[in-house]
């Protein structure tokens, strides 16, 4: 490296009035009373450049190195004393890894767009909050020398756009303005868009008009222009999203979804910028609800492997989602959707205390083929279809367990939904990417029984330590619906198969309704739900427990 301003005086001496005029120099002989800081980075060969800048209004040794950004305070010299005395401050760093942005920082007047004074760098780092919460951090490299800036400058630039090839660079933003209190486009404009234009991330916004609009533009769209896609909504939104994704991975790869077959992984990351209600989704993969923290897992380029459930009725998919709740869960999101025109809050509490007040079963037939290994994660996107064919057909028929009989609840859930009123999650048994999926089943009982059920999920006691309520790990789910009792036993032999790809002869009408990731699926009263490992990537991490101990939302909606 060339010395910038050196004269024959102490190294130290020379760096002092360098700050102090506004020069700098990248120097390539550092003091040796600093030469051991260098061997605490990486050594005086893995240096890219060292210098001097003011941070905190203190004078600092700074060193990069392809790793790290590391700034001693630097004292001038004793005037008691010929030895030079450097106090002993404490080193401060930077892991490079931890930085999203790079800028050059200028005093402009009102109103100047370009140019303006130098006034040094900014550094831009993700830092941590508590158990889950990301924000951002700047630090400040003052000096006032533009071609000293700009060497340092160039070299973070190159650092980062090098060494993190998860990080996008351009995205596909769908915001669903309707969401919950309508604020979805608030949240992100105000809280989203300016740390994605601080990280230099490319956006195309798409503002939905209605529902099915998201699947639309999913369908439609050029996708090998982005790296990512990102959804500004409650789970709905992010369901609808995650299905459109999956929808384009299938009809680019020629699947059938007409047909028995095997999904292939989404194309692009999904990330989820938590604008609705509940938020299940984004609490599982975020722990908090929190707009700045969903959007630096995206610009961090964190991304996480999640399983995602397929639901199909005699071999025709419906519909890919997360979780799935089928009787009380599903009549109070149904009843919730008949009266939209309350407020969001409002609409939820008379929904619940309305199904609560006219509860019954659900009379149905659930047959489910159990996982041997809760933990296993067969990694399906890395074999062959004819290796999955040869699986499916050895599956042993045996192992299917069925029961029929009335439930209150069925609920089919891939991840653990965690949310503000449910700490341990909807369903604490499982995980993010274990392949396999959470059948909580709640038989039928009474009222005031069922409501202390209900009660557990906001506190920390086990919610299934009833013994009206059963769980179980599973890979596979099917459920009949009894619809007006005119489905019996003693019905035809098309009937009599519950595993036949036959259609049901029973009637839809009166259908009882699902809830799919807060959203309403209807029609159906014979549904197959299948785990598929980890499916899809979503900008976010493994949360397996959520800190926030709010109670107060109603998740079954």
């Amino acid at each position: 490296m060339t010395a910038v301003g050196r004269r024959a005086v102490t190294p130290l001496t020379a760096w002092s009035e360098a700050v102090d005029s506004g020069g700098g120099g990248v120097v390539s002989d550092p003091p040796a009373a600093s030469q051991e800081g260098a061997r605490e980075v990486g050594g005086p060969e893995d240096q890219i450049c060292r210098g001097i800048f003011q941070i905190e209004k203190r004078s600092c040794d700074v060193v990069l190195t392809p790793s790290r950004l590391k700034w001693t305070p630097i004292e001038p010299e004793s005037l008691a004393d010929d030895d030079k005395v450097i106090s002993q401050h404490k080193t401060e760093f930077v892991e490079l890894k931890e930085v999203f942005a790079v800028k050059m920082k200028r005093r402009r007047s009102a109103g100047q767009q370009k140019g303006g004074t130098l006034l040094g760098i900014t550094i831009f780092v993700c830092i941590k909050k508590g158990q889950n919460k990301l924000k951002d951090r700047a630090v400040h490299l003052s000096n006032l020398s533009e071609d000293y800036c700009h060497i340092w400058f160039k070299h973070l630039k190159d650092i980062l756009s090098g060494y993190f090839p998860k990080r996008p660079k351009s995205l596909k933003v769908i915001i669903n303005p309707y969401s919950h209190k309508k604020e979805a486009k608030q949240v992100y404009y105000e809280q989203v868009a300016p740390l994605f234009k601080l990280a230099d991330i490319k956006t195309d916004i798409t503002i939905t008009e209605h529902k099915g609009h998201a699947l639309s533009v999913l369908k439609e769209c050029d996708i090998q222009e982005f790296n990512g896609v990102v959804c500004v909504g409650g789970d709905g939104t992010a369901s609808e999203v995650a299905h459109g994704l999956l929808l384009r991975a299938q009809t680019d790869a020629g699947r059938d979804i007409d047909s028995n077959f095997t999904p292939v992984r989404a194309p692009l990351p999904l990330g989820i910028i938590p604008a609705g209600s509940t938020n299940v989704l984004a609490f599982s993969v975020h722990g908090i609800k929190h707009p700045g923290t969903a959007a630096m897992h995206i610009i961090m380029g964190n991304l996480q492997e999640v399983d995602v459930c397929s639901f199909s009725s005699c071999h025709r998919l419906l519909q890919f989602g997360f979780s799935a709740m089928f009787g009380f869960g599903g009549r109070t999101l149904a009843l919730a959707e008949k009266h939209r025109w309350m407020p969001s809050n409002q609409r939820k509490e008379f929904a619940m205390i309305k199904t609560l007040t006219n509860l019954k079963p659900e009379d149905c037939e659930l047959s489910f083929l159990p996982t041997e290994n809760a933990h296993m994660a067969d990694q399906e996107h890395q074999r062959n279809e004819d290796e999955i064919n040869a699986i499916e057909q050895c599956t042993d028929e045996d192992k299917w367990q069925t029961m029929q009989g009335r439930f209150l609840n069925i609920s089919i859930m891939a991840i653990p939904c965690l949310c503000s009123m449910a700490p341990r999650g909807l369903a604490p048994n499982t995980r993010l990417d274990n392949g396999s999926m959470s059948l909580i089943v709640v038989q039928n009982s009474s009222r005031a029984d069922f409501i202390k059920h209900l009660k557990r999920y906001g506190n920390l006691k086990n919610q299934f330590d009833f013994p009206f309520v059963e769980t179980y790990t599973v890979q596979e789910v099917k459920i009949r619906s009894k619809i007006d009792y005119n489905w019996t036993d003693a019905t035809s032999e098309e009937n009599a198969d519950f595993h036949s790809c036959r259609p049901s002869v029973i009637s839809l009408k009166g259908s009882c309704p699902w809830n799919v990731d807060g959203d309403l699926m209807e029609g159906t009263s014979e549904v197959h739900i299948k785990i598929h490992s980890q499916l899809i990537t979503l900008y976010g991490r493994n949360i397996e427990e959520c800190d926030d101990h709010t109670i107060k939302c109603s998740c079954l909606l």
